[in-house]
């Protein structure tokens, strides 16, 4: 399990191994003892500070238990309408052989040899389908890999092994049986032999029409919950594009930079010096507009969370009673860089060095948080860094727009996250010399140059041929990253949905079109009596019209109640957004009325004399 001591918001983390036979609930009782003993013995530091267990499985694979249970449904649905629209087209085409069953039990075959013979028909095509599906997966596996988001834990370990190959074997008899039972049944059962030999296998079966017809209404009414589900997650990642993340992703590019190891024997000084001739040099590349350290947090990508307190207050006896926000050391290029607005105030300058009084930018969220009904613009806040001469109060001079920092998805501002930046000059010695070593850069590009990280890496060597320049990444790529998932879950969603879509087309089309070949006559009588093309177009279409009804109906009950498990992966609408409902209600009724409007207007076309002649 990982063990996480709480603190403020701050807190460490390790890794332990339970004996065997000891439960999670008893380790946490365990630990809960142990932290109340601490707080005894230290009530300063240890106060109200407690530790969480959780399994190390859970912590690594996150939230991504809500996605894969989305996924297995879809799956699910579309394996279930694949074997609906198999048994349908199947006791569709069985029709023209009722005369060949009754004549194979008229010679003698029982009604059992007749269903071991379709249930073979069907396992045989079950078997096909699942062979060319493990191809299909091989390929499609290898293809998925590439698209998976980095996010997405042990996307690595994905693979088709031996285990994948007995589940997949299991599942294709189970559809085969599943898919062609009852077909083989409603075909034997109650089959009139005499009826049967004397029309030439023309009777139809109500029994027959009924089971067709729900098998129509399970397609529409899945695929519908399949459509909805994919418009829910694409509603969300168009919303989740349209948020304003607090600074501006174009042409923003940030890297690493490693210094050579003599810097890390260099004096303070030394080491504030290489910033300055780094920042003037790459500055100077050709189109580069801004650049900026970024030690400690950035957006998207890494966090740094520093405990303070206000100046005229007392400074408080533990750690947990500190106020918290993010902490961002910068360049004063760094607004620019990101094109972070400014609100009121100045922002940070380069005379804001290390001879300078010490200053801050605050975010709104902070100046919202902290003073809330009155100017935050000079005001003093400390912050604790645990060395007693880096302890020197702040000024506040500017406020900003806040940032998100942990995704487009995540409301910092609603759960009191609150920024602050200060410039990388004004750092105490000590917090200096830890980055020694090198750091993280952020630069601002015309976008003229595609190729501006080689210009970059160029002019660092430049410089020092022993800095190296490394992991690159765009600002707007990081912020795609920040979403992969979500539309991850979106591409898979509407690719079942339209796969569902296309399989329950089908199925309408293939049931519409049995009914007209068996109404061949009812249609020729009529229109020899008068009827117009119309009114037998519209006879059709409402067959089809009152399944797709039903299908709809039922279909919105069972989303109502299902899409609910959608909520945490959703953003900015409900589980049951009326709009994605109506529209993916359209689209369904549209295409299944297309799949019903070829038969009917073959229907229509029918002539009565070639009809009764044929019957």
């Amino acid at each position: 399990p990982l063990l996480k001591r709480r603190s403020a918001g701050l807190g460490i983390h390790g890794v332990g191994r339970l004996k065997p036979g000891v439960t999670m609930q008893q380790a946490q009782a365990d630990m809960d003892a142990v932290a109340r003993s601490l707080a005894l013995a230290y009530p300063e530091a240890n106060k109200s500070i407690g530790c969480s267990m959780v399994p190390l499985k859970e912590m690594l694979v996150g939230d991504v238990k809500p996605f894969l249970l989305v996924l297995l449904a879809a799956v699910g649905f579309v394996l279930l309408i694949a074997c609906v629209n198999v048994a349908n087209l199947l006791l569709a085409r069985s029709t023209s052989r009722t005369r060949e069953f009754a004549v194979r039990i008229a010679l003698g075959a029982s009604r059992t040899r007749i269903v071991w013979q379709l249930l073979t028909e069907s396992l045989l095509i079950a078997l096909a389908g699942g062979s060319l599906g493990v191809l299909l997966a091989s390929y499609g596996t290898r293809a998925a890999l590439g698209i998976l988001p980095r996010a997405l834990p042990r996307a690595e370990s994905v693979s088709i092994d031996a285990r994948v190959l007995i589940f997949t074997a299991a599942l294709t008899l189970l559809t085969g049986i599943l898919s062609g039972v009852l077909p083989a049944l409603l075909r034997t059962s109650r089959m009139n032999l005499h009826d049967t030999l004397k029309e030439g296998g023309r009777a139809s079966s109500g029994a027959r029409h009924r089971a067709q017809s729900v098998f129509v209404i399970a397609q529409m009414a899945m695929a519908l919950v399949l459509l909805i589900g994919a418009g829910l997650m694409l509603r969300s990642l168009v919303r989740l594009w349209h948020v304003d993340p607090g600074f501006r992703a174009n042409n923003v590019l940030y890297f690493g930079m490693s210094f050579p190891a003599a810097m890390n024997h260099a004096s303070v000084d030394a080491v504030r010096a290489n910033y300055r001739q780094l920042e003037q040099t790459l500055a100077s590349t050709p189109g580069v507009q801004e650049v900026s350290p970024a030690w400690g947090a950035f957006p998207l990508s890494s966090d740094d969370e520093q405990l303070f307190w206000f100046e005229g207050q007392p400074k408080p006896k533990s750690k947990n009673d500190m106020n918290w926000a993010i902490d961002y050391i910068v360049g004063p290029t760094y607004f620019k860089a990101l094109r972070i607005p400014l609100l009121r105030g100045r922002l940070l300058t380069a005379s804001d060095d290390e001879h300078a009084p010490r200053v801050t930018v605050v975010d709104d969220v902070f100046a919202r948080k902290y003073f809330p009904n009155e100017d935050p613009i000079g005001k003093r806040i400390i912050r604790d860094t645990g060395v007693e001469s880096a302890a020197e109060p702040m000024e506040i001079v500017g406020v900003v727009g806040h940032v998100k920092q942990w995704g487009l998805d995540t409301d910092d501002s609603q759960a009191l996250r609150s920024q602050f930046y200060m410039n990388w000059m004004q750092m105490s010695d000590e917090y200096t010399a830890l980055y020694a070593s090198g750091s993280s850069m952020v630069i601002h590009s015309d976008g003229r140059d595609p190729q501006i990280f080689n210009a970059i890496r160029h002019a660092s060597q430049q410089m020092n041929a022993e800095q190296v320049v490394f992991g690159a990444e765009s600002m707007n790529q990081m912020v795609a990253d920040s979403l992969a998932s979500q539309r991850f879950s979106m591409i898979l969603l509407s690719l079942f949905a339209a796969l569902a879509l296309l399989l329950a087309s089908i199925g309408i089309y293939g049931v519409i079109s049995y009914v007209v070949s068996e109404r061949t006559r009812e249609i020729g009588v009529r229109m020899a009596l008068g009827a117009e093309r119309m009114d037998i177009l519209r006879i059709v279409l409402g067959s089809g019209g009152k399944l797709l009804v039903i299908g709809v109906g039922a279909g919105i009950i069972v989303a109502l109640a299902l899409t609910r498990l959608m909520s945490s992966l959703l953003y900015g609408i409900r589980a049951t957004d009326p709009l994605t409902f109506v529209a993916v209600t359209l689209l369904l009724s549209v295409v299944a009325l297309l799949a019903c409007y070829l038969p009917a207007r073959r229907a229509s076309m029918v002539d009565p004399i070639v009809a009764l002649r044929n019957e």
